[in-house]
């Protein structure tokens, strides 16, 4: 059963350079899964809100590669906020926890690494079939 505290912050490696810092991130290694799908959110309007969903296999981690955002997490019990601000941290979240995407600092842009590729079938779109997913999952 996975909870909000299987959601972990990463720190990223960081080479400083004069001209500029350089944060790879390698499959498998930097992040706890194998990347099949990267994308990016950007033009987001200041203040708005993205996500809103689950997804039943996908794991992902979030970077805030520009700007600021907080990511709500919920496991249908417990809730957790974490803010992104910094290029280097990445917000690890795996499979069945309700993500949502608040507080966009004007010029954001929101990394996003995948370990699946796009399936509309893995959303989770609706809280209520969520919490009666979450309900099932847990031990009697």
């Amino acid at each position: 059963m996975t909870s909000v505290a299987d959601c972990r912050v990463l720190e990223l490696s960081r080479i400083p350079r004069p001209q500029g810092n350089i944060t790879p991130v390698e499959s498998g290694h930097d992040v706890p899964f194998d990347i099949a799908r990267v994308y990016y959110l950007y033009d987001v309007p200041a203040g708005a809100t993205r996500a809103g969903h689950a997804h039943r296999e996908l794991e992902q981690l979030f970077v805030a590669v520009m700007g600021a955002f907080t990511v709500v997490l919920s496991d249908g019990r417990s809730e957790r906020r974490i803010e992104l601000n910094r290029g280097h941290i990445g917000l690890y979240v795996p499979r069945l926890i309700w993500r949502e995407l608040v507080n966009f600092s004007a010029g954001s842009i929101c990394l996003v690494l995948a370990s699946r590729p796009y399936g509309e079938a893995d959303y989770i779109r609706d809280l209520a079939e969520f919490q009666t997913i979450k309900t099932r999952e847990r031990p009697a």
